[in-house]
């Protein structure tokens, strides 16, 4: 197959948030293949060569707070919500036509962005580009509308039913998990095919020992201290009060709870009171103050000290008591890094990963004694965890490597393109010569942008 520009779509790509990350590895692996990958995004920290940076596609831009605040646990909408999202959209709109024509974008590859309705003005006009271009795309979905609780009541159902997601002939759907499949086909009649998160199991991670010794210094461990990891968000449905619980129960002063994602994304209320609890458990918590960058990402300019690579190694046991989750990369990033970890049995490890026989220490949604002890025992039999982790590895490598991706992504491919859609593409390839600005400016706030697209297509 020729080469293809590949165009990834989402609110942001920038950090180690699941969405970012599981989007690196799928550029991973198209580049290997021959592609070539560019970025749309509110917020980035890819090669910006490679990049289009929309600050009003970002779920924590100011307009769209403000709507998501109008239209969320609420029944109606008023006028003004309305006008202010059609607005936004008719900006973005814009911009997504010039993402397309600037890198001449032959396959889109939406993430979440039209899953979970954080910004929907950006569903709406993803919704309408993909339906004017009718470019060939992949909507990557990773947590549903439905499978959060703040979306139920909300004023915008016309816009979910028709952006989130969307169907139309030229998108494939693609989901993590089982529930998700079956959800979708019950309730909008979309079919999907499972493509699970994975890792490059075939290549062992590479351990830049003085990196990781540094980040050991970073953070004040001293040479007798144990980190307990949880490389997760700071939000509630992470559980992170369960890791506390834990460390308290282990009763050791050499463990040292450590956190190492960032916070923000829901309100700092949340990491306040972890912080009082674990101080009420006598827990030595520490929350990772520096900027953690993606292993995937090597630009230079977004570099930061450290990576999330650069965390695993340190730690002595990973725990993961998250209360929902889409499918879970910290379990497989602990699994990768052969380390021992404890799992909360969320629902879609219950169904789909804990079946492929893992050998894991497992709790069901409380801290029970059984599960501290068989914890402790793990930590305290080097001969027992060697076995676990090195068992895990090899049924991780089974089910959740690149190659499972790298197959799911050469179907797609094949079905987009081949023999009779390369007819359609090369018609549609005809869309890069066209400048899409022959709409009039959206009112709000936009005079300034949409004059800047205008001069940067008109040279």
């Amino acid at each position: 197959m020729n080469s293809k520009n590949i165009g990834f779509v989402s609110t942001r790509f920038a950090g180690i948030d699941g969405v970012s990350l599981e989007a690196s590895k799928w550029a991973q692996v198209f580049e290997e293949n021959g592609h070539c990958c560019f970025w749309f995004a509110g917020k980035l920290d890819r090669d910006p060569a490679k990049s289009y940076l929309a600050p009003e596609a970002h779920f924590q831009y100011a307009q769209n707070q403000w709507i998501n605040k109008q239209v969320f646990c609420r029944k109606r909408r008023k006028p003004s919500a309305t006008e202010v999202i059609h607005a936004l959209r008719s900006l973005l709109k814009i911009q997504l036509h010039c993402f397309i024509d600037q890198f001449k974008i032959d396959l889109l590859i939406v993430e979440n962005a039209l899953t979970i309705p954080m910004h929907i003005p950006l569903g709406l006009s993803l919704t309408e580009v993909i339906a004017e271009t009718e470019i060939p795309t992949i909507v990557h979905h990773h947590d549903f509308c439905w499978e959060r609780s703040r979306y139920s009541v909300n004023g915008v159902n016309d816009y979910l039913q028709m952006a989130f997601p969307p169907k139309l002939p030229n998108i494939k759907h693609v989901v993590i998990n089982s529930e998700a499949q079956e959800q979708l086909v019950l309730r909008t009649g979309i079919s999907s095919i499972i493509i699970p998160n994975v890792l490059d199991f075939d290549n062992p991670p590479l351990v830049n020992e003085k990196k990781t010794k540094a980040f050991r210094e970073f953070i004040g461990l001293k040479p007798d201290d144990k980190m307990i990891l949880q490389p997760t968000r700071i939000i509630p449905r992470k559980g992170i009060e369960h890791t506390i619980e834990l460390v308290k129960e282990l009763d050791d002063p050499c463990y040292k709870l450590v956190i190492s994602h960032e916070t923000g994304d829901e309100g700092f209320e949340y990491v306040e009171w972890l912080k009082a609890y674990a101080f009420e458990h006598q827990v030595d918590l520490r929350i990772v103050k520096t900027k953690i960058t993606s292993p995937w990402i090597n630009n230079g300019k977004y570099q930061t000290e450290y990576s999330l690579w650069d965390i695993y190694p340190n730690a002595e046991f990973i725990s993961y008591p998250s209360l929902c989750e889409g499918f879970g990369n910290a379990l497989l990033e602990a699994i990768y890094f052969k380390k021992p970890l404890l799992v909360n049995r969320y629902p879609i490890f219950d169904r789909d990963i804990e079946p492929k026989g893992f050998n894991l220490a497992v709790m069901d949604g409380f801290l029970s004694k059984k599960t501290v002890q068989d914890v402790r025992e793990i930590l305290e039999q080097p001969v027992r965890r060697e076995k676990m982790v090195n068992l895990n590895y090899e049924v991780a490598s089974r089910h959740y490597s690149y190659s499972v991706l790298r197959n799911h992504i050469n179907t797609i491919m094949n079905d987009f393109f081949s023999e009779s859609e390369q007819r359609l593409s090369n018609k549609l390839s005809d869309r890069h010569n066209v400048i899409y600005l022959k709409t009039d400016p959206p009112p709000v706030n936009s005079d300034s942008l949409y004059d800047k697209h205008k001069r940067y297509m008109a040279k």
